[in-house]
């Protein structure tokens, strides 16, 4: 069992270093002020300055137009553009064309019908889909909220594009997510922190050994 991890919410020089220490596939900047784990264009840049190519970088980002996008990969030179809103494959498609990078489409889960939905209109379009868990009704943050799904509703699955699970993943549930679901990546950015926005060392190591087998 071992899979590619994704360590989101990524905003601080520390936390960049202990993710990339531990093994890390991917880097997630959060360019969305409502969240705890924002992260500014000088911020970005700074950080990815330290980042190896081998590493990707992906931009996470809610119903933002042409202009934040373009802002944001250039200062955080990024690989791929995360869209956590509600775009349309319209919309995916518009910005994989323009922009000549990897898209990652979030779907939101709670039903074996959100998936197929999903599937219908995403699978092929995106190169990345990111099934995650909805968020509770009071939460104004479409990801990040520590809350999980049914992992079986993915077992036996495949795609045409990549995918990632996430939602309420920590280092103690990572392994039988992985096991449970076939995930080939996961993706994890409250289930790695001490406070919200703030990330845990220790606990990014534990999640990323664990999530690939160590």
């Amino acid at each position: 069992m071992s899979c590619l991890v994704k360590i989101c919410g990524i905003n601080s020089e520390d936390a960049a270093i202990a993710a990339m220490s531990a093994g890390a596939d991917a880097l997630g900047y959060v360019f969305f002020p409502p969240s705890p784990r924002h992260i500014s264009l000088n911020g970005a840049a700074t950080l990815t300055e330290r980042v190896p190519d081998s590493i990707l970088k992906v931009g996470l980002f809610v119903e933002a137009g042409d202009a934040a996008l373009e802002n944001a990969i250039r200062a955080g030179h990024l690989d791929v553009l995360q869209l956590h809103g509600k775009e349309s494959p319209e919309r995916v498609a518009e910005v994989k064309e323009k922009f000549g990078l990897r898209v990652m489409k979030a779907i939101s889960i709670s039903t074996a019908a959100d998936i197929d939905s999903a599937a219908s209109k995403y699978d092929g379009v995106a190169d990345f889909l990111l099934f995650d868990a909805k968020p509770p009704k009071n939460s104004n943050l479409p990801g990040g909220n520590a809350v999980s799904f049914d992992w079986t509703l993915l077992t036996g699955r495949s795609f045409t594009s990549n995918w990632m699970l996430a939602g309420g993943l920590d280092p103690d549930n990572v392994a039988d997510a992985v096991r449970i679901s076939g995930a080939p990546w996961v993706d994890v950015s409250s289930g790695v922190e001490k406070t919200k926005g703030v990330k845990d060392a220790r606990k990014i190591a534990d999640f990323i050994h664990a999530a690939k087998g160590y």
